[in-house]
């Protein structure tokens, strides 16, 4: 009588080949693994070794670059009081979060500080009405502008470009094995046919 029937096995996936694989010995191994093997672990180890220098480079660039642009900014920024020449829109929905957060472009008139008076557009609250004084930031012309960066906003922008720089360092060290592949992969092709060319004729001939 034939025994319990075993349960299905799953399919066996995809041979692995890990990189450090691709140097043990092994007959059937080409030149041009081993080649890329070496390649790969190289890119690897440079990107490893390059990416936190790049983005400390970058970085600390980045940092000294914008703690100049905030210098100047605290220098020619100043804040002033504007008085709005027209209504504010009324946000939709009163008393709400996002009405706090809304803000609404009106045109309102300012004095430098040279003591002449501009009309300018700034970004005010909604609901204000004409005739009513806000404070903003104006440059040394009296145009509105943002605030000068705080040493927060320094700080953040300067770790975005110290990301950029390492993220860059890891797709060119990508892109370097990808092509290098690419070119050892159609090395072999080109070997293989040229081995073909040379074996086919002992094939096909006649006995």
């Amino acid at each position: 009588m034939a025994g319990p029937v075993p349960p299905p096995q799953p399919l066996p996936g995809p041979p692995r080949r890990p990189l450090l694989r691709r140097l043990r010995p092994n007959p059937l191994r080409r030149r041009t693994d081993t080649v890329r093997a070496w390649l790969g672990l190289g890119v690897l180890l440079a990107v490893l070794a390059a990416a936190p220098v790049a983005a400390a480079l970058v970085g600390d660039s980045a940092h000294r670059h914008y703690q100049d642009v905030a210098r100047h900014q605290r220098q020619t920024r100043h804040l002033t009081d504007a008085t709005l020449l027209h209504d504010a829109p009324r946000h939709p929905e009163p008393g709400s979060d996002e009405e706090r957060r809304t803000r609404y472009p009106v045109e309102v008139r300012v004095v430098t500080r040279e003591g002449r008076t501009r009309t300018t557009r700034a970004e005010v609250p909604p609901g204000l009405t004409a005739g009513s004084t806000v404070r903003i930031w104006t440059d040394s012309s009296g145009e509105a502008s943002d605030a000068p960066l705080t040493g927060r906003e320094v700080r953040s922008r300067a770790a975005g470009w110290a990301l950029l720089a390492a993220i860059g360092v890891a797709l060119a060290g990508a892109v370097a094995h990808t092509v290098t592949g690419m070119l050892l992969h159609r090395r072999n092709l080109a070997r293989w046919d040229a081995a073909w060319a040379e074996t086919a004729p002992r094939w096909t001939s006649p006995m």
